[in-house]
């Protein structure tokens, strides 16, 4: 399954506490993570998430008063399996969609895995990752060799 989703970035002053004091406000108000990535700078970190609920998301984060972002971006449940991610890359590179960053959940093993795909054109890449169906062209022919009688 892919869509979009709307994804938080927070920047955070890289001091003892901060991660702490965000996730705790998240978890008060019940806010369910689909995904998480954090990265550091000298001077901040970027805490990227997607919640389940993103009104409920959104208000947690504002009420925190950090400098907060809000970005659209693709959502992909693959198979956790070896070239998951190498096909869905190639079926977006195939259209020149240019994936900016994006980070998987583990998920268990498997089972499936969420991807966060921030690409440059999001309506091209859903239309793209869409699931498949089998039109003419994709049907399997199968072709019987009966053999030759009576000879």
């Amino acid at each position: 399954m892919m869509k979009s989703a709307k994804q938080f970035s927070v920047f955070l002053v890289n001091k003892p506490g901060i991660l702490s004091q965000v996730c705790d406000a998240l978890a008060d108000r019940k806010v369910n993570v689909v995904a998480v990535t954090l990265m550091d700078s000298v001077e901040h970190g970027v805490f990227r998430l997607v919640a389940q609920d993103v009104e409920k998301a959104r208000a947690v984060l504002k009420g925190l008063n950090i400098p907060t972002t809000e970005t659209d971006v693709l959502t992909v449940e693959m198979p956790n399996r070896p070239g998951a991610l190498a096909d869905l890359c190639s079926r977006l590179n195939a259209e020149h969609i240019s994936i900016k960053y994006a980070y998987v959940t583990s998920g268990a093993a498997g089972g499936r895995t969420v991807g966060i795909f921030k690409v440059d054109n999001l309506q091209k890449a859903l239309k793209v990752t869409a699931p498949r169906k089998p039109g003419r062209k994709d049907k399997l022919v199968v072709k019987v060799n009966r053999g030759s009688r009576g000879r």
